[in-house]
């Protein structure tokens, strides 16, 4: 990659709140996070109380949660952490928000077939506690083919540069949402190819379709912040969910990264 093509990423991140990454992974290297995946969905793999249900507003529509996410795979996993994708997300969130940037926490999401089930227009933010320096980004990476049917992200287009909107609890209170739409002016959907991301700053509006194919739709997303501000999250007591059950806790990691 060029630096110019590098100058015109981040400039396209700055501008609209989101952009592409390209490909991270090969699909020799998808395969390989899809069978750690899979091990995480049928429960080889325990995930305890960081596995939750982002579709639990609706009625249950097949499988074990309308929506799956999992908090800090990598960290009930390490060998996770030992593989390509968090050294490669690294390096693109470095050149979005700045070279302090250092890993904060990483998800799993996925979508099982004909469930159908949107996931809530929200802004990640809204779940974070106040920091003074706002940099942020998460890089969501598709391990299937992500399309408008199985639940490709989309964003609104400049809505970063705009005060966070008022959000509200989901109908039984385990989540939250905000009144958008995808006929929002500037909202866009954003289909990638298996191996390929797209990077979105913390206050990016957006949200994605539920998944009405017959297929699965897998993703992965890490999330980055500076340093400093991941020091300053930790000395208030907030890591994103990492609790006692998780095998390997990193109290000290923001030390050895910054």
């Amino acid at each position: 990659m060029t630096v110019n093509t590098e100058i015109a990423r981040a400039q396209t991140f700055a501008n609209d709140g989101f952009v592409t990454t390209g490909p991270l992974l090969s699909m020799e290297e998808v395969r390989a996070y899809r069978d750690i995946y899979d091990r995480f969905l049928s429960g080889e793999i325990e995930s305890g109380d960081k596995r939750s249900d982002l579709g639990s507003h609706e009625p249950r529509r097949g499988g074990q949660e309308n929506i799956t996410q999992i908090m800090w795979p990598s960290a009930l996993h390490e060998p996770l952490r030992e593989m390509p994708l968090h050294a490669r997300a690294l390096e693109t969130a470095k050149e979005l928000i700045g070279d302090d940037a250092v890993f904060d926490f990483d998800m799993l999401i996925h979508k099982a077939p004909r469930t159908g089930v949107p996931t809530p227009w929200h802004q990640d933010a809204a779940y974070w506690i106040d920091l003074p320096d706002k940099r942020a980004v998460s890089i969501w990476v598709a391990l299937d083919d992500a399309v408008l049917d199985n639940g490709c992200m989309w964003y609104v287009r400049g809505s970063h540069r705009e005060p966070i909107r008022p959000h509200y609890a989901t109908s039984d209170g385990k989540n939250i949402q905000c009144d958008c739409a995808e006929t929002e002016p500037g909202a866009t959907a954003v289909p990638l190819s298996a191996g390929e991301g797209v990077a979105h700053s913390g206050t990016t509006l957006h949200y994605s379709r539920g998944n009405t194919t017959d297929g699965v739709r897998r993703a992965y997303i890490l999330n980055f912040r500076p340093a400093q501000m991941l020091r300053l999250e930790r000395e208030r007591g907030y890591d994103v969910g990492l609790t006692e059950n998780v095998r390997l806790v990193r109290n000290s990691e923001f030390d050895a990264q910054s």
